[in-house]
């Protein structure tokens, strides 16, 4: 890691603390309050499939795998698990914050928080909504080879290996129109 990219990191962190010293119901409660109206779904077949890696996104499925059996996980694909939680599931965001503290060797509370704000889109300084990862994209671009998905997902190599859990098209759809409806409340 580059020396500025390591001092963003560590700036972002200390961010996340105050943020937490400042509002100390920061893992509990969205800080954009219009999201504690969110229609959020509650499906456990689906939030266990993520928990266990087998959405049939193999780029998920690997984070999440690799989650479990290390208690770690590269930022990037913290984001790309994240965002299809939240967005394409639909699940609130406190499942998976809830999940990673549980499952992460280096949980930290500020961070594990606003972090999942962030990218729930449910603070004031997160990614807007609409910002949705694709995790087929998200793939191609940092794994372009597949080295990383092969190693934690290796059935990933024969096509179909599990029927995928949803639709990233629709589902993408769906998480816009919930967001929006917030708008007219």
């Amino acid at each position: 890691m580059r020396g500025d990219r390591f001092c963003a990191e560590l700036i972002w962190r200390e961010f996340a603390t105050q943020q937490l010293v400042l509002h100390p119901s920061l893992p509990d409660r969205a800080r954009t309050p219009r999201f504690d109206q969110m229609r959020w779904r509650h499906d456990a077949k689906e939030l266990a499939a993520w928990q266990r890696g087998r959405t049939g996104f193999a780029m998920v499925d690997a984070g999440m795998r690799e989650l479990w059996r290390t208690g770690f996980m590269h930022n990037r694909v913290r984001m790309i698990t994240a965002s299809f939680l939240v967005k394409n599931l639909l699940h609130d965001w406190r499942e998976g914050e809830r999940w990673f503290w549980d499952t992460l060797v280096d949980a930290d509370l500020a961070s594990n928080a606003l972090n999942w704000q962030w990218v729930a889109g449910t603070s004031p300084d997160a990614a807007p909504w609409f910002r949705i990862f694709n995790p087929e994209s998200q793939a191609e671009k940092f794994d372009p080879a597949g080295d990383y998905r092969r190693r934690y997902v290796p059935e990933a190599a024969t096509p179909g290996y599990i029927q995928p859990l949803v639709d990233l098209k629709a589902t993408r759809q769906r998480a816009l129109e919930a967001q929006e409806s917030l708008r007219s409340t």
